[in-house]
């Protein structure tokens, strides 16, 4: 049965709504995704984690969800809006609905609001913090810092840390095809790659996995010398959520193992850390890229991939030193995309060439980065 709803925004403005799922009250940015389809995905990315994710498609839902198309383990996001929720869910793959999936794992969504007119608020005026109430009785509340201190003494939040260190060998599904047996130009075969996990995609996993590398996972505060142990011949830095700026050890030991001249590749977050290491800043964007549909050029071949972007943060053009080098940037915005240190075996970049969801036009950084380890070993 449909509850009552509302969507509060740090500014005040208010959007009513159902709720579709439990009952609660969450808090987290609001940020809105151009994605039109692969909301499992996006809701599974550890990109993502506290957000309140805004589907700009009008219609979710319709695929249902099944075990395959997760990225990690759990939902990270705090909350869901969406304008329309599918009432069936039609696809061979699908084991339940999205409906199902939603209130298993406990989160809050609210339906039937103008997300169209949401998503134009945040282009307009920036990201900002919001609420999503779910209640038979929802509380009157005067301001936002209200909701805050309400939330607190109702709800104790969970942390999920990522504090293993595990192996990785699990590969794409396609690889085992024999059509796809030689897809591959370049693979790492027996060489040692080590992930940094400040909240990495299953994706990503499986493409560094389908070159053929031995590959371990260590935790976001794993120091440079623990990593220089395990006899890296690649290093990898993943995704992840929030504030690279607040993840001091990770940027500290990048800083000192960029000095091995060891191969490294960042993603997303991974490649605002590696910037920052090297002596670059950062910024907090506007309303961030969020979708799988952002056109990214390389700035020397003129070459355009679409590609699939989760951030808010972006690398400062005018703080780049003079050792590192702009590789491609963001027909959108002309912000940075991509960045090589000079004469050494490093480089990253902002958007996920690891799709899912999104498109594969840039996949081809898993093997520059395969091939770059073995041209080093």
């Amino acid at each position: 049965m449909k509850k009552n709803a509302i969507l509060i925004l740090e500014d005040g403005s208010k959007f009513y709504g159902n709720s579709i799922g439990i009952q609660g009250i969450e808090t987290g940015e609001v940020v809105f995704n151009t994605s039109m389809t692969g909301y499992q995905e996006v809701l599974t990315d550890p990109s993502y984690k506290d957000q309140i994710i805004t589907f700009t498609y009008p219609h979710i839902g319709n695929v249902g969800v099944n075990i395959n198309d997760e990225e990690s383990s759990s939902i990270h996001i705090k909350g869901l809006i969406i304008r329309e929720l599918s009432p069936i869910s039609s696809n061979y793959r699908s084991t339940k609905s999205l409906l199902e999936y939603l209130k298993e794992n406990k989160i809050l969504t609210i339906t039937n609001i103008d997300t169209r007119k949401l998503t134009k608020k945040i282009r307009k005026s920036g990201s900002q913090q919001g609420c999503i109430i779910c209640l038979t009785k929802i509380p009157k509340f005067n301001n936002y810092k209200d909701i805050i201190l309400y939330k607190k003494k109702k709800i104790i939040k969970k942390n999920n840390n990522h504090n293993k260190i595990y192996k990785w060998k699990q590969k794409s599904i396609n690889i085992h095809s024999k059509k796809n047996k030689n897809y591959y130009i370049h693979n790492m075969k027996k060489k040692n790659i080590i992930a940094y996990d400040f909240g990495i995609k299953r994706n990503i996993l499986r493409m560094l996995k389908d070159r053929e590398c031995n590959l371990t996972v260590v935790p976001e505060n794993t120091n440079f010398k623990d990593i220089l142990k395990l006899s890296p011949d690649g290093i990898f830095l993943s995704n992840g959520p929030g504030d690279p700026r607040y993840f001091i050890q990770a940027i500290q030991s990048v800083k000192k193992l960029i000095q091995y001249n060891i191969p490294m590749f960042g993603i997303c977050l991974g490649h605002q850390i590696l910037a920052l290491a090297s002596g670059a800043k950062i910024k907090k964007m506007k309303f961030g890229h969020h979708g799988s549909n952002h056109p990214v050029q390389n700035i020397y071949t003129k070459k355009i991939f679409i590609t699939s972007q989760n951030h808010n943060f972006v690398v400062k053009k005018k703080s780049l030193p003079k050792k590192i080098k702009i590789t491609y940037i963001s027909l959108f915005d002309n912000t940075i995309q991509g960045i090589k240190i000079f004469n050494k075996p490093i480089f990253s970049f902002q958007g996920h060439p690891e799709a899912c969801p999104g498109p594969n036009d840039s996949s081809f950084l898993f093997d520059q980065f395969a091939k770059l380890v073995n041209k080093k070993k």
